[in-house]
């Protein structure tokens, strides 16, 4: 599998297991309904695992145009590649939504509240402040890839022999995410990814969903540039501690 190939697949997989979960517990007539922020963390951290084991081994699994360009600030990814990830996500993260839809669509017809439905695909600050929402999503990513630059791979140094988890080795990504949607999500959502919120923000606008309300165009740059900003901030302060 390419890497171009790997992130579409894999954002694909976070985007289908994470907006499943918003649609889980928001829509009407799911057995999942109004079940609650912690249902909602944890089927986020587990889309990660789950789309980091698939993608990790031929992409390295950033499934996130933060996490590439905070890696390529810090020195660790090359630039010239960042542009082809961030458009395999940003597919990769429509795909996945546009599945949910589908998936859905019987209880979008049975949901009458515009706001949950847009909550399936993208965020929404609980109090709309664009300089503390942004702040919000800075601080969130920044942990996000601040952690991630100081992952290391468990191994005999003298002999280079893995002693790794395999496929388990995904786990700590995902309590990452978890840990940043129970400490610090309750304010945006925590996005902490562009591709995320951006891709499924145009399939909301463009899918026939009845009566779904405005999509807040005026409020997605806060998404996409908030995470940016913490993710180069991350790999700056990496470097000058390093």
């Amino acid at each position: 599998m390419t890497p171009f190939a790997s992130e579409i697949i894999g954002t694909t997989i976070l985007m289908l297991l994470g907006s499943g979960v918003n649609a889980n517990v928001v829509l009407n007539k799911t057995y999942a309904h109004n079940s609650g922020w912690m249902v909602i963390t944890t089927g986020w951290a587990l889309a990660v695992y789950v789309a980091v084991v698939v993608a990790g081994p031929y992409s390295g699994a950033h499934i996130n145009p933060a996490v590439s360009i905070g890696l390529a600030t810090a020195g660790k990814f090359p630039w010239h590649e960042v542009p082809l990830y961030i458009v395999a996500q940003m597919f990769g993260a429509m795909i996945g939504s546009g599945l949910v839809w589908l998936m859905y669509r019987q209880h979008f017809e049975e949901t009458v509240d515009a706001a949950a439905k847009k909550a399936v695909f993208c965020t929404t600050p609980t109090i709309r402040n664009f300089t503390s929402n942004f702040l919000s999503e800075t601080i969130g990513t920044f942990v996000l890839i601040f952690t991630i630059l100081y992952f290391t791979d468990a191994t005999i140094t003298d002999t280079e022999t893995v002693i790794g988890l395999g496929s388990l080795g995904a786990l700590p990504v995902a309590f990452l995410v978890w840990s940043i949607g129970l400490s610090l999500g309750g304010t945006t959502g925590y996005a902490i990814n562009p591709a995320r919120d951006l891709g499924p923000r145009i399939m909301h606008a463009v899918l026939p969903i009845k009566d779904k309300g405005s999509s807040d165009w005026s409020y997605s740059w806060i998404p996409v540039f908030g995470p940016i900003c913490g993710g180069v901030l991350a790999a700056i302060l990496m470097q000058l501690l390093s």
